[in-house]
């Protein structure tokens, strides 16, 4: 049995990208129908990645919250975990998002029609799901696919493993128990949110990584500094590459080899793979309609989010990184109003990142590194956090601001946190990238006190030679000795 349908606009995927295009077309007065292959809206950020690990975050920073509060005697803990209540707590706040997205869905009066979809021509996709198949006719098309975990194949396939003890980011945010040792095969965002995760909980935590260092999308002083804390906690192997994995009385046996070419054989609980993601374009039929698809999987598009064929767009991370949902989101804006015939592009100036870890890093516009293959002239400030009242007083020192500037226009070219909410404070320094606004912008607007967000502030004043609560070394002062 195969139904048809006729709309305006079909969107294959509900993660944000694909419910914030089907939105926006509602909105605008298209008919519109979201196709999605699983049992609940949302995509990877929902289900399986941003909200459940945010929920588990904000649960391990309170344990440990509550591990220092013992430390200094406040009061004795003794409570254990409950793997249950955490699931249930994660479920919960998942189901819970899930539940406004479909009532906004029903409010707008999309279509939903569950099942997988692909292309048989191009303006027609199948839908197949066990009870009944679909056939749509569109106008418009847009793909919002999503990515998954790229997966270690060679070395995997090549041992008999048992695949219940080699996570993705998936099953390790399914929290079905706590290991008592992990490796996380990887140092990206993802591997090292988990990792925050599982050490809070009591696992031990190794992480390895092929590359000189962690996160080498962030500033290299952030990044560093991440890692002198993280060493503390987990046993961080650089430039150490994974020979061999096998199973040796129900734990993984690992070899590995390190950059002076020494091989490490370390027994583990469970693995985490955590080497990235690759996009879901390979599996809709885009060959056969003649979309054009680069040598990574990544759709081509250009700045109004149009394919090759004018009247299918893509958006969100099957287009290319970075994989953010809030670029999605306004990916699936922009190609909503240009199928409604509005002039508008993707044209953002930064997009900010944030990896929730522990401490938290946030980061937006250029780094350092970025800057000088630019050619310009810059000049850096930083503030470290023990020099804020509110960092001292809420135990959270271990942190930096930094803003990088431009010396002849004094404009904000960029900027990283490190610390307790990092991500929450970026934005100020987002906007005034976006609006322009130079070092004496923000130093002159007044930042209350004590607060986190007056480390941006201070930055801006070291940058002018106006700073008071750090030694100022544009003041005239510092030309003498005293």
């Amino acid at each position: 049995m195969k139904s048809k349908i006729k709309t305006q606009v079909i969107i294959i995927g509900s993660g944000p990208a694909g419910y914030s295009a089907a939105f926006r077309c509602a909105d605008l007065g298209l008919k519109t129908v979201l196709v999605e292959q699983f049992n609940r809206i949302g995509g990877v950020c929902l289900n399986v990645g941003c909200i459940p690990s945010k929920s588990l975050l904000n649960i391990s920073k309170i344990i440990q919250e509550s591990n220092w509060l013992s430390e200094i005697g406040i009061f004795h803990k003794s409570s254990e975990i409950c793997v249950q209540k955490i699931k249930e707590f994660k479920e919960k706040v998942v189901s819970k998002i899930a539940n406004n997205l479909y009532k906004m869905m029903r409010n707008r009066k999309i279509k939903l029609v569950n099942g997988f979809g692909k292309f048989i021509s191009s303006n027609s996709v199948l839908v197949e799901n066990p009870e009944e198949n679909y056939e749509i006719f569109f106008e418009n098309a847009i793909i919002a696919t999503g990515s998954r975990p790229i997966q270690l194949s060679k070395i995997l396939e090549t041992e008999n493993l048992n695949r219940k003890n080699v996570w993705s980011s998936n099953e390790a945010l399914n929290v079905h128990e706590i290991p008592r040792s992990m490796l996380i095969i990887g140092g990206g965002i993802i591997g090292l949110e988990i990792g925050t995760i599982y050490h809070s909980l009591g696992s031990k935590i190794d992480i390895v990584e092929v590359q000189n260092r962690l996160l080498p999308m962030v500033e290299e002083e952030i990044s560093q500094f991440y890692t002198n804390t993280i060493r503390k906690k987990f046993d961080v192997m650089l430039k150490t590459k994974v020979l061999k994995i096998s199973e040796n009385s129900k734990k993984m046996l690992v070899v590995m080899k390190n950059e002076k070419d020494q091989e490490i054989t370390r027994e583990y609980d469970k693995l985490l793979l955590s080497i990235g993601r690759t996009p879901n374009s390979d599996l809709i039929n885009l060959n056969q309609i003649g979309i054009s698809v680069d040598s990574k999987g990544f759709i081509d598009v250009d700045s109004q989010m149009k394919t090759n064929l004018s009247h299918i767009y893509a958006v969100g991370d099957v287009v290319g990184l970075p994989m953010l949902a809030h670029k999605g989101m306004q990916e699936g804006h922009i190609a909503a109003e240009v199928i409604r015939g509005m002039n508008h592009y993707f044209d953002p100036y930064v997009i900010p990142s944030i990896a929730y870890t522990d401490p938290e890093i946030a980061w937006i516009g250029l780094t350092e590194t970025e800057a000088k293959d630019r050619n310009i002239n810059f000049e850096t400030s930083t503030v470290p956090w023990n020099a804020l009242g509110r960092a001292i007083a809420s135990n959270c020192t271990n942190g930096m601001t930094k803003i990088i500037f431009d010396k002849e226009t004094k404009r904000i070219l960029g900027g990283s946190i490190i610390g307790t909410n990092g991500g929450e404070l970026l934005g100020e320094i987002g906007l005034a990238i976006e609006m322009g606004c130079n070092a004496e912008d923000l130093s002159l607007t007044i930042h209350a006190h004590p607060t986190l967000y007056e480390s941006i502030g201070m930055a801006s004043k070291i940058f002018e030679g106006s700073i008071t609560d750090l030694p100022n070394k544009k003041s005239i002062f510092s030309r003498y000795e005293i």
